[in-house]
């Protein structure tokens, strides 16, 4: 949940400014963007130890969504040093968006389809394994396909105040926000259901020996 509330807060910080932001928005956004990596980390960490105790077949979906996180999470560190970088080092605010090059396709192409891996894989493992019900797949999968309809986005220039472009702000922040909300719903899921086999409803599983 705390993933999902900071990541809410973290957004609107980048429309709140017209042209280029002070400093402290900037690195503001980021510092909060460091916290919420950091949260998804465990929650991706977390959710590949259920798979596998519920369904030691499903590992290797698990590590497939757990490996397309971590690649997420590295490369948007790479993204936020780029532009931070841009920001302490100008004499005169900046738009990093705009002037950290580097982090476009951090950001935007790459973002989204390792996104789009992580929540295909994610979705399919929590399912298949017995942990939440088709909702969390089908969700998944609706989410993903968003994702990977803004990988194309690559080849429409760098204009921040288009929503699609390989920097615009739907590229970059209001699609890349759209995990969040399924990751939310997931946890709260899972944090309801602690017993896998039991939610499942798995014949000779352990809660059903003990009923």
């Amino acid at each position: 949940m705390a993933f999902t509330v900071l990541q809410v807060i973290e957004v609107p910080l980048y429309f709140v400014h017209d042209g280029a932001p002070p400093d402290s928005n900037v690195l503001t956004r980021i510092m909060l963007s460091l916290v919420v990596l950091v949260l998804l980390l465990g929650f991706v960490t977390g959710v590949r130890e259920l798979v596998r105790q519920a369904d030691p077949a499903c590992g290797w979906v698990a590590d497939l969504a757990y490996g397309a996180a971590l690649a997420y999470i590295a490369v948007t560190f790479v993204a936020h040093s780029l532009q931070a970088g841009e920001v302490i080092a100008a004499e005169e605010p900046v738009d990093p968006t705009i002037t950290a090059e580097g982090s476009y396709l951090l950001y935007g192409s790459i973002g989204r389809i390792l996104t789009a891996v992580f929540l295909v894989a994610a979705g399919y493992a929590v399912v298949r394994s017995g942990l939440l019900f088709r909702w969390a797949a089908r969700s998944a999968y609706a989410i993903a396909l968003i994702n990977l309809a803004f990988v194309p986005s690559l080849y429409f220039g760098n204009d921040t105040g288009q929503f699609f472009s390989a920097n615009g702000w739907g590229t970059t922040a209001t699609i890349a926000s759209l995990y969040a909300y399924w990751v939310l719903a997931c946890g709260i899921a899972l944090l309801r259901h602690r017993n896998a086999r039991h939610y499942a409803g798995r014949p000779g599983s352990a809660s059903e020996n003990r009923r």
